[in-house]
């Protein structure tokens, strides 16, 4: 986590851009940064399912204020433009993103960040909810990401009925894909991921041999981080922040930054 004091300026560079996302497409992503020369690692912020929210845009500048290059890609920018508390109706009815657009998109974001000078060339990925399944959809399948963190990602242990054409393979089918270290935050109280299906995927991670550390939080459910939220749970949030911070610091860091 980076740490100033209180002589030393502070800035950051906050905006919408342009990105080349699925197929190519141009999508619009929310870039947050700090101003400098760098070098500075980076991380892709994929939002949940309530979309690309003012929440999400305050994780990123977060993400900034700590020294990282952020961005977060609009997932629904496909399914047209409205206040963002209207756009996942559309999504919702549509029978949501389909995975392979998310991976494309995502991957266009990692692209974006890697081909900026002051980029020290790590990138991290994380997300929440839906985003926290896509975060370890992408780890899996994208090039490009040297760590992952999955915040209380519900369907990445998926029954058979719950596969669609958009979600074809349940994401812990593709754990045997996943080169990068993963941090899990989780809930007791979650219904999705239950505590049970976190357990799941944590006996496929330790079967394979993967590099992960799970954390599962008491008294606390799904969406403790927000804190605009009756779900948020003030200690539990701190120290997952803590414990986000230090996973990307050790794994995004180089000798130069």
């Amino acid at each position: 986590m980076r740490q100033y004091t209180t002589e030393l300026y502070e800035g950051m560079l906050a905006e919408t851009v342009s990105i080349h996302g699925c197929r190519e497409e141009t999508i619009n992503a929310y870039f947050a940064r700090p101003l400098g020369a760098g070098p500075f690692p980076a991380v892709v912020l994929i939002h949940h399912a309530p979309g690309w929210d003012e929440l999400y845009k305050e994780f990123t500048r977060k993400f900034a204020y700590h020294g990282y290059l952020a961005i977060c890609p609009n997932l629904y920018y496909r399914f047209g433009h409205d206040v963002p508390e209207a756009v996942p109706a559309k999504v919702r009815a549509a029978g949501g993103v389909a995975d392979s657009d998310v991976i494309g998109d995502v991957q266009g974001a990692i692209n974006y960040l890697r081909s900026l000078p002051y980029s020290n060339g790590k990138v991290g990925v994380i997300g929440s909810c839906s985003g926290g399944r896509h975060a370890y959809l992408v780890a899996c399948r994208a090039k490009g990401v040297d760590a992952v963190v999955d915040l209380w990602g519900g369907r990445v242990v998926m029954s058979k009925e719950e596969l669609s054409p958009k979600t074809p393979v349940a994401p812990i089918e593709y754990t045997k894909d996943l080169s990068c270290p993963l941090l899990g935050l989780f809930g007791e109280e979650d219904k999705s991921p239950t505590p049970a299906q976190v357990a799941e995927h944590e006996q496929e991670l330790k079967r394979l041999g993967k590099n992960y550390e799970f954390h599962m939080y008491p008294k606390a459910g799904h969406g403790f981080f927000y804190y605009d939220r009756a779900a948020y749970r003030q200690e539990q949030a701190v120290d997952g922040w803590q414990k986000v911070f230090a996973f990307f610091g050790k794994h995004l860091s180089t000798p130069s930054d």
